[in-house]
């Protein structure tokens, strides 16, 4: 079952395109791993996917449903009410966190699923604190962000993601802001989630891991998609002479 359709997606800021007839899908169950340059377009890539930004042109499909579809060249939007219902099927989990600093461990998780989804609160909070479990932060629950190592509030921001329940989860570089100890913490929780076959779509610079944990691999540069496929053959075996030279400077 496809979770996510984009076909011919644009965007530009001004002048400057930066993403120019981007098309892909996404399965469920499957790991999309999107790898490239700075400025290549992947976090635009992923702020139109989640409706953080607005499409210029192209179709937006989740579960079947439009959110935005092409219209003589123009992305129109559906009404804010279907957009609501397209938002609950999918979470978003950022470099920089974005905890609320003055809500505890348990609240920064349990808060949106008992607030926006309208769920009981008693089971909310026993389903907050099994995912505080998965993630080893049984003990924080009561701890406010600033208590807690990078690492550590990273954790609770896909465990927040995870309550919500989606039926995809975005990753924006969910390491970028972490040292190379804390960068495995994450990387082995993102890997689990693989393991539970949970369909995600992850920006990332960590090469080995887009190959090792992704089903498909799509390397980005100047707003287009120039390379995809297989992870091990993108990453081990490129065609394209641009994706040859981005991954020089890590193998």
């Amino acid at each position: 079952m496809k979770i996510l359709e984009i076909n011919h997606i644009r965007k530009s800021f001004g002048a400057l395109e930066v993403l120019n007839d981007i098309s892909l899908s996404v399965e469920e169950g499957q790991v999309v791993s999107i790898i490239g340059p700075s400025g290549s377009g992947k976090s635009t890539l992923l702020r139109c996917a989640t409706l953080l930004e607005t499409m210029d042109g192209g179709d937006l499909i989740y579960l079947g449903k439009y959110a935005a579809r092409d219209q003589d060249g123009k992305s129109v939007y559906a009404s804010a009410k279907e957009l609501k219902s397209i938002r609950s099927s999918f979470g978003l989990v950022f470099q920089n966190f974005n905890l609320f600093p003055h809500y505890s461990v348990l609240r920064n998780v349990s808060e949106a699923p008992t607030l926006i989804q309208k769920r009981p609160k008693e089971q909310v909070v026993a389903e907050a604190r099994e995912l505080l479990r998965k993630m080893g932060l049984s003990d924080k629950e009561d701890a406010y962000p600033y208590q807690l190592s990078g690492g550590q509030q990273q954790r609770v921001s896909i465990a927040r993601a995870l309550a919500m329940k989606p039926q995809i989860l975005f990753f924006d570089e969910p390491t970028s802001a972490l040292d190379p100890e804390l960068t495995g913490e994450i990387l082995r929780v993102i890997r689990d989630l693989a393991a539970e076959h949970m369909t995600m779509v992850i920006v990332t610079h960590e090469m080995s891991f887009a190959r090792d944990v992704s089903d498909h691999v799509i390397f980005m540069d100047g707003g287009v998609i120039v390379e995809e496929g297989n992870p091990y053959n993108i990453i081990n075996n490129p065609k394209q002479e641009r994706t040859i030279q981005f991954l020089s400077r890590f193998n």
